[in-house]
């Protein structure tokens, strides 16, 4: 393709970019396809020689097109926004057609420049104190695009234990470095995104997960006796990640009690995840929800999310700059440049080398927008969000589950988590609006969020149609509706709508596995005021109550657990040559996990329900089964030994090398000693074991 011929193509893709948006209602929200559609309709080897592009094109409409999830669809109510706007897009068009790689200043001096200066921009517009803008007088702080806030939370806790470990080679200099980052402790809140487990895990690191208030919100006494418990125990609290946001709920931890908590401890760095909720900051009257920011060590928000810029990008502010860049820098001869001493280098910043002109797209987002426009397209959201919680409200079958203060509503049905299982899922099938589910205090509530760039009130009460006619539909049968009517009902969805496994799989994520345990129950958990304490009277808690410096009364954690994601790799589980069993604790999952290694074992789908296969923990079934799990005290993981090695097993790829085992009991390893008694004589089920 020539210059000629690509203007002439980049004219038409605009076309058909504009026509896609444009059009967007007429399409279903979500496809209706199968896992592996694609691989039937497109060949499985390259083309040797070059295609007509619009035999390309028209294989992006009917090949492509139909296994698109429609973000941009204003039925779309999942997740939060994915931030995009014709601005954002000519930008990121101007990106590739520079083309740089600006991982140094000398590399491109105007992607580094750019990228400074309209950080400072929004950091300015979100009401970020001075010490975090790179060009405030005297600041030693600064902000990087990053590509996901999922990086920026990593990134931050490199540099956090690459601190905390220094310090302690001062106190302690003949200590392995091994063993010091052993003792290090981080910490979160059950409600905070999944992103902080594996940034411990690639950070080799301990997390411990705390539970939040009954308004989903962590607070300061919780994380102050978690903290004295471990520092009491030899461990080293060091980083500790809090939301403005939640992903579950749009809850809000408590800076204003979590900071001084931070300030007691020397080594901990606080990070504060605003990835959806930071973007509003630019509003005046949202303000008060950043309070208490005065005292992080960095702070993230995603302009992809809420200000109408396109992915991949992510902004992370830090207090000092020199903390952070001193754990990332690798700097050989054939990088540097005679600039080094008085430029920006953001290669020393994050985790890739390269980067590109990202700066580019939000440069031309908020000078074509301004920040007004840009509030302005906030608070119609939140006024969106306020209109459908007015709705629900008005429902007495219906009850909202979460504080609405931005653009996100949590609500459910009066009545079971099954009834509002099935009530998401029959909608989603139904391709006329797409939510995804939460669990928000132990209930599974259905997420309506605000999305779409040009939502209008209309596009609300579709949506509100929509839901108030599947759930009538939904409690008719459930409170005997004549059957012909009710087969007539069924009839006309069946014939109407394709139910995919898409559809099933984000309305009910335990579609892979339908016999994971279910979460704890909600009865026991913290509680940081009086409030809370009233509002929860009648739960029975055996355990004695804590009294904080800050008269606050707090109950003793019982819900929190450690994740240690790499504890098992210690122990031997993908060492293939021991085929040992450990004990592993996951976050999401009340339950004990065993990985096992297993012969035949295969990834479960909804033709292979894994449901079906009756295999036990030893036996020898295509996919296993998983059971309830006991409720096992939080020290049973933490204090967890190797099994004992199974000697069957055969020879595994570490990718998946062993089989998941849900519901083994801490008496697991008698269970183990009679497996071998049975394979040594008779097999449970009374025959001879095979030889």
């Amino acid at each position: 393709m020539d210059s000629d011929e690509f203007r002439v193509r980049g004219a038409e893709m605009v076309e058909y970019i504009c026509r896609y948006l444009e059009q967007l209602p007429e399409r279903r929200v979500v496809p209706s396809v199968e896992p592996g559609y694609l691989k039937h309709v497109i060949p499985k080897e390259a083309p040797e020689h070059g295609e007509n592009w619009d035999d390309i094109m028209a294989d992006v409409e009917n090949k492509i097109m139909p296994g698109v999830t429609h973000w941009q669809h204003p039925r779309f109510h999942a997740y939060f926004p994915a931030g995009n706007s014709f601005p954002s897009i000519l930008g990121d068009m101007l990106s590739d057609g520079i083309g740089c790689i600006g991982f140094s200043w000398a590399a491109c001096p105007a992607l580094t420049e750019l990228e400074t200066i309209v950080v400072d921009w929004l950091g300015k517009a979100i009401g970020l104190p001075k010490d975090f803008l790179a060009l405030a007088e005297g600041s030693k702080g600064g902000g990087v695009i990053q590509t996901s806030a999922s990086e920026c939370v990593l990134v931050c806790m490199l540099a956090a234990r690459a601190q905390a470990i220094k310090r302690l080679k001062l106190q302690e200099p003949g200590a392995e470095e091994g063993v010091l980052l052993g003792r290090l402790m981080a910490y979160c809140s059950k409600e905070s995104h999944s992103c902080v487990e594996k940034a411990a895990m690639i950070s080799f690191v301990k997390l411990r997960i705390l539970e939040p208030d009954q308004r989903c919100s962590l607070r300061g006494p919780t994380l102050r006796q978690a903290m004295e418990e471990d520092e009491a125990a030899g461990l080293v609290p060091f980083f500790v990640s809090t939301t403005l946001g939640t992903t579950s709920c749009c809850s809000f931890d408590n800076l204003m009690e979590i900071g001084p908590v931070c300030r007691r401890f020397p080594c901990v760095w606080l990070h504060v995840d605003g990835a959806y909720a930071g973007n509003s900051f630019i509003c005046p009257e949202l303000k008060p929800l950043l309070d208490g920011i005065q005292y992080a060590d960095s702070f993230n928000t995603n302009p992809n999310k809420w200000l109408l810029t396109s992915f991949d990008i992510s902004c992370l502010w830090v207090r000092d700059r020199l903390r952070l860049t001193s754990a990332l820098v690798v700097d050989p001869l054939y990088l540097q440049h005679g600039y080094s001493e008085s430029a920006i280098d953001y290669r020393h910043w994050g985790v890739p080398l390269s980067r590109r002109f990202r700066a580019l797209k939000l440069w031309f987002v908020m000078r074509s927008y301004g920040i007004e426009g840009l509030r302005q397209y906030i608070r119609h959201h939140i006024k969106l969000a306020k209109s459908f919680e007015a709705r629900v409200l008005k429902d007495p079958r219906f009850e909202v589950c979460n504080e609405v203060k931005l653009g996100l509503v949590c609500f459910r049905l009066c009545g079971s988590d099954q009834l509002n299982m099935k009530l998401l899922s029959n909608i989603n099938a139904s391709g006329r609006l797409h939510m995804v589910p939460a669990t928000v205090l132990d209930k599974y509530i259905i997420r309506f969020c605000v999305t779409a760039q040009n939502a209008t009130e209309e596009d609300v009460e579709h949506a509100w149609q929509v839901i108030t006619e599947v759930a009538s539909v939904l409690l008719g049968e459930q409170n005997g509706e004549p059957q012909e009517q009710l087969d007539d009902r069924k009839r006309r969805e069946t014939l109407a709508y394709k139910r995919s496994f898409f559809v099933r799989m984000v309305s009910d994520p335990k579609i892979y596995n339908p016999k994971i345990a279910k979460a704890v129950p909600g009865g026991r958990r913290h509680v940081s005021s009086e409030a809370d304490i009233e509002d929860i009277e009648e739960v029975d808690n055996d355990e004695p109550e804590v009294e904080s410096a800050s008269n606050v009364t707090i109950q003793k954690p019982i819900a929190t657990w450690i994740s240690w994601p790499l504890e098992f790799l210690f122990q031997g589980v993908f060492d293939e040559a021991h085929h040992a069993e450990v004990p592993v604790r996951f976050r999401h999952l009340d339950t004990m996990v065993r990985l096992k290694a297993r012969r035949g074992s295969s990834s479960p789908s909804p033709e292979n329900d894994p449901s079906r296969d009756d295999a036990g923990s030893g036996g020898s079934g295509g996919s296993g089964s998983v059971s309830p799990q006991q409720q096992v005290p939080p020290s049973v993981f933490a204090a967890a030994a190797p099994l004992p090695p199974s000697a069957s097993s055969p020879r595994r790829s570490p990718a998946f090398p062993r089989k998941l085992h849900f519901g083994r009991s801490a008496a697991a390893p008698q269970e183990d000693k009679q497996d071998k008694q049975d394979k040594g004589g008779t097999s449970r089920s009374g025959r001879g074991s095979a030889p």
